[in-house]
């Protein structure tokens, strides 16, 4: 049974949504990639075992057009199953890829169909695409809440998580040549994230003085780059050396900067009033998974990715000083931090899975 997978969301872009994708159909039987044209695509895609087809736009779109093709795709490799990398909005093309033959459809949601859901039009819109699928999916609890309240009750809503490559993130999977490599010798807080606002990352830089105090020799590392980062670079000159930028870094290079921390932190908002949230955040169990404990910002599903007291705590995003105590905390107290990362990689390893979320998948596509 082939499995059409449209979406926008696709290697070689980087972020959360495109590594869960991307992941999701190496668990699929037979997949084909109907998705946007980005910057060295064409490279990427000669790696992969399965057709990527590009549209020659960098976004898909549920223009006529666009589902003109995704309807030709699906006669040209005989496919019966459709999976929407995010419902909204390309879930739009359901209905007409259910009278070209699809026999199954399933819509992943993430964040951003939370605020689909809170206003008017587009909630309207969010209902079609649920009553035109077989399964609407969400990533977090939090996210269910938000999605459901807007889907007809005809919809079938399902939690489909993403899993941890656990054999990538591990303890000792390269740090130690990480904090050598940039002369890291005290303890080190990192941030892996892209620098946006929501991540959260000005709440640490605020809090570091009172890290310092504490830890003099503590260093934060913020792994990643963004449109945030002169502001941040700004806000961080004060304290020099003790704040860290990495720049960019590629996905398949990041479990050797997890590994270098030895705290996990990213204070992460909801932001927009309340129409940017964080769904879920798979980076903070990828820490996790490294045997580090996490400090997390409440924000949208977050609350699912730690167990608060077990394997980290969720904090007040807004308040670098309650950040800053909980930094503080696991800093001087090896023992409970290193406690807090064997709890953390044990419960991933056990709930975490990509061979759980694959198999979600498979039962919801019926292959």
């Amino acid at each position: 049974m082939t499995v059409l997978v449209v979406t926008n969301d696709f290697p070689p872009r980087q972020g959360g949504i495109e590594t869960f994708v991307r992941a999701l159909c190496d668990e699929l039987p037979d997949p084909v990639v109907f998705t946007s044209h980005t910057s060295a695509d064409k490279s990427y895609d000669r790696t992969l075992d399965f057709p990527v087809i590009r549209d020659r736009t960098s976004m898909l779109l549920p223009t006529p057009r666009v589902t003109r093709r995704a309807v030709q795709l699906l006669h040209e490799y005989d496919a019966d199953r459709v999976l929407f990398g995010a419902a909204a909005p390309l879930g739009l093309m359901g209905p007409a890829l259910r009278q070209a033959g699809a026999q199954r459809i399933v819509a992943l949601s993430h964040g951003h169909e939370t605020w689909w859901a809170s206003l008017p039009a587009t909630r309207q819109a969010l209902r079609r695409i649920g009553d035109s699928a077989d399964a609407v999916t969400t990533v977090s609890a939090w996210c269910e809440q938000r999605i459901a309240r807007a889907l007809s009750p005809k919809a079938t809503i399902e939690r489909l998580t993403p899993g941890v490559d656990t054999a990538r993130f591990f303890p000792g999977c390269g740090g130690d040549e990480v904090r050598e490599r940039l002369g890291l010798r005290g303890p080190v807080v990192a941030c892996v994230s892209r620098l946006i606002p929501r991540k959260g990352q000005d709440t640490l830089i605020r809090a570091w003085p009172r890290v310092l105090a504490a830890v003099p020799d503590a260093v934060l590392l913020l792994v990643g780059g963004g449109p945030d980062r002169h502001r941040l670079e700004t806000l961080a000159k004060p304290l020099g050396d003790a704040v860290r930028f990495t720049g960019a870094v590629p996905w398949q290079d990041l479990p050797p900067y997890v590994d270098a921390a030895d705290v996990f932190a990213m204070p992460t908002r909801t932001r927009r009033f309340g129409l940017e949230p964080e769904a879920l955040g798979i980076v903070t169990l990828e820490a996790a998974a490294t045997g580090k404990p996490v400090v997390v910002g409440d924000s949208g599903g977050t609350a699912d990715t730690v167990r608060h007291g077990e394997t980290g705590y969720l904090v007040d995003p807004y308040n670098p000083v309650a950040t800053a105590v909980r930094l503080i905390e696991l800093l001087t107290d090896p023992g409970r931090a290193q406690a807090f990362g064997r709890a953390g990689r044990a419960w991933v390893e056990a709930e975490w899975t990509w061979a759980r979320s694959g198999a979600k998948l498979r039962g919801l596509l019926d292959v």
